[in-house]
């Protein structure tokens, strides 16, 4: 009996994605609730389950399609077995492969993902984990993955092929099976599908690479922002040693008790929260003629992904711990990179910060992600001279900036924001006291 598989709900207000891969052949036995197909919408990568255990008898559409929620996308035989579904064409080529692989095309090689497996659960690999055993050609069930709940991460794949290749420990938490000779080099990945090499002679090269769907609306609504919202921007310094003195002061017994590090972020975020109290035009928003305050603070936090830079929201952040705020962060920013984040969590923001300086920025002009009317850029601290008491000291040194909407936000009242920000973070008691 063969059960039909459509494109799941994909979250509020996206109707249709594209399927990005298939991660199953027809042919191949499936699991109830496995992974058979990867979707890309306009925020994330989402797998396509398996409704039913069975085999996968066919594909209905190809990978770059772009696909309805609710459309039919394959079928699922629930009576027949992988072997039963063999062509013989297949079956013959099957029986006369060289066991060696000499002479394979790499590129036409099926390489099987098996799921890692252990008494009591099956755990599916996420998109981004599974290409990379694809491309590196390790096998993930020998490896310890190093996420949450033991879950297999892309850097644990890596780290293993890493040790195949020269014998070394594999890092990240990946462990490899010893063998009594050397594991083969693995081979050069395969050409992605999605691209068209254009050769100008000689060794010049271009590549042309069709922009994923993330990307296309990261443009659009960048873009979309420039042109309708009155955007300027406000900057001031920071001077960040009482952060890090605190952080030096604490940060053990912080991560002995929480589990988790002290960073700069729960200092920036609470002291956004403490200060769009006293300037909550920065944290509300336009609608029509309308304007929406907000009396919690979710903030929206930029975090870098494969695909491009997504900002998962930190719920209710005034009211949080550091504790719960740097845990949340740091789970989002991991998360981002496996691509398991849900559309849900990064829908309903009210206000974004973007750290630049993770990356080396002195200065930017951050754009606003709307419906928001403002967005706060960290950037790196370096050690500049500055005057204290009369005298020139070197002090750590952050710029900040904080881009607005002018139509809903006055010159004034961002100064003033950036101004309270600054004296939260050069006094942190300020935070403890509501002040």
């Amino acid at each position: 009996m063969a059960t039909d598989v459509q494109v799941p709900a994909l979250g509020e207000s996206i109707t249709e994605g594209t399927l990005a891969q298939w991660l199953k052949k027809p042919g191949e036995a499936v699991a109830v609730d496995e992974a058979i197909a990867s979707l890309e919408t306009d925020k994330v990568t989402v797998d396509v389950p398996s409704p039913v255990a069975g085999v996968l008898a066919e594909q209905l559409v190809k990978e770059g399609d772009t696909v309805a929620v609710g459309a039919l996308i394959a079928r699922i035989d629930q009576g027949r077995s992988a072997a039963a579904v063999a062509t013989p064409a297949e079956a013959a080529a099957a029986a006369t492969t060289n066991p060696q692989g000499a002479g394979e095309n790499p590129e036409l090689r099926q390489v099987p993902v098996p799921l890692i497996a252990d008494d009591d659960h099956i755990t599916t690999l996420s998109p981004a984990v599974r290409r990379a055993v694809l491309e590196y050609h390790v096998d993930p069930s020998k490896i310890q993955g190093s996420g949450k709940d033991g879950r297999l991460t892309k850097d644990d794949v890596i780290a293993a092929a890493e040790a195949m290749k020269g014998g070394a420990p594999a890092q990240a938490g990946a462990q490899t099976e010893t063998k009594a000779s050397p594991a083969p080099t693995p081979p050069t990945p395969a050409p992605r599908a999605d691209w068209t090499p254009v050769s100008t002679g000689g060794q010049r090269k271009e590549e042309r690479v069709k922009m994923s769907r993330i990307r296309q609306t990261i443009a659009k609504r960048l873009k979309e922002a420039q042109n309708t919202a009155a955007m300027l921007t406000t900057f001031n310094d920071v001077d960040m040693s009482a952060v890090i003195d605190a952080r030096a002061r604490y940060k053990d017994l912080f991560e002995k008790k929480h589990g988790i590090r002290l960073g700069f972020m729960g200092f920036f975020v609470k002291a956004c929260a403490l200060a769009a109290k006293d300037v909550p035009s920065v944290n509300a928003s336009l609608d029509g003629e309308d304007i929406v305050y907000h009396d919690y603070f979710d903030v929206s936090v930029a975090v870098s992904a494969p695909k491009g830079l997504v900002v998962p929201v930190v719920r209710n952040a005034d009211v949080l711990s550091f504790a719960d705020i740097e845990k949340t962060i740091a789970d989002f920013g991991k998360r981002a990179k496996d691509g398991t984040l849900t559309v849900d969590e990064m829908t309903g923001g009210t206000f974004t910060i973007t750290n630049g300086g993770v990356f080396g920025s002195l200065m930017s002009t951050p754009i606003i992600n709307p419906p928001q009317s403002a967005v706060l850029g960290m950037h790196r601290i370096e050690e500049r001279p500055v005057a204290k008491d009369g005298q020139i000291v070197a002090r750590p040194m952050m710029y900040l900036a904080l881009s607005y909407d002018h139509r809903l936000i006055d010159g004034r009242e961002a100064v003033t924001f950036l101004v309270r920000v600054k004296e939260a973070i050069e006094d942190p008691t300020r935070l403890l006291i509501d002040l």
